[in-house]
């Protein structure tokens, strides 16, 4: 059975999507209490930190992330609409933030101790200065996954028949995950006026953190810059290719 590639972008886009819709859903709760985003990312870690989670959410990663690089690499001009040209901005750019996140959180939970919960990790962005990083995080992997959702499915006609919703959803969404945030930092700074702790685990491996995180960087940039030049010497051997055979007939 031959794999359909679109199929496996849309249906690892809507993992992900997923994946993005449940983070801004649990920052909104911070709107409510810093109690009820915990709660809220405890039954988030549950799922997604299980076996099944774990290698539904990574995989979906790998495999929409190597797509990426094939269209990257196939593509024979650069001439996009301004929608795609967006969609393409969200899509490459979300990693770039996201590597900062998932080694601080994830990683470090994983290889060094460190208990992720909202406490512990606003903590560890308001003393690193990051908190702006922390907001801006989601949004081009909503921006992508919510354009590319709509260019797949806007000819079906109940979905176009809720065009304004959807834009409603898509704009608010955001809107109330950042007032959570804003809202559970300012409960923190509250609850800890005798000064700010950062997690022993993080301060530890503070080092080895970094450069995960600086490898991980430079790996994604170059398998993104790879990806782009060996397009270009293919289209330019296939330009002198046709030239060739147009003077030889």
């Amino acid at each position: 059975m031959r794999l359909n590639p679109h199929a496996m972008q849309r249906g690892s886009g809507i993992v992900l999507l997923a994946y993005i819709s449940l983070h801004l859903v649990n920052h909104a709760l911070g709107i409510w209490s810093l109690h009820l985003a915990e709660r809220g990312l405890m039954l988030a870690m549950l799922m997604w930190h299980s076996v099944p989670g774990t290698i539904l959410l990574y995989g979906s990663v790998g495999v929409h992330f190597a797509l990426a690089l094939r269209t990257i690499y196939n593509r024979r001009h650069w001439a996009l609409p301004l929608s795609e040209w967006v969609r393409l901005w969200a899509g490459l750019s979300l990693p770039l933030l996201l590597i900062r996140h998932a080694v601080g959180t994830r990683l470090a939970a994983s290889l060094y101790g460190f208990e992720p919960n909202y406490e512990r990790v606003i903590v560890s962005l308001l003393l690193s200065g990051t908190q702006g990083l922390q907001i801006a995080l989601l949004a081009p992997g909503w921006v992508h996954g919510c354009l590319g959702l709509w260019l797949g499915l806007r000819g079906y006609a109940p979905v176009y028949r809720a065009k304004r919703v959807l834009i409603a959803v898509f704009v608010t969404l955001p809107l109330l995950s950042a007032a959570g945030f804003f809202q559970m930092k300012r409960a923190i700074i509250a609850a800890n006026l005798a000064g700010l702790v950062p997690d022993a685990s993080l301060v530890q491996y503070r080092a080895a953190l970094d450069g995960w995180r600086h490898d991980f960087l430079i790996a994604y940039l170059l398998l993104i810059a790879t990806a782009f030049a060996a397009g270009q010497l293919r289209n330019g051997f296939d330009k002198r290719v046709s030239h060739k055979a147009a003077g030889d007939a």
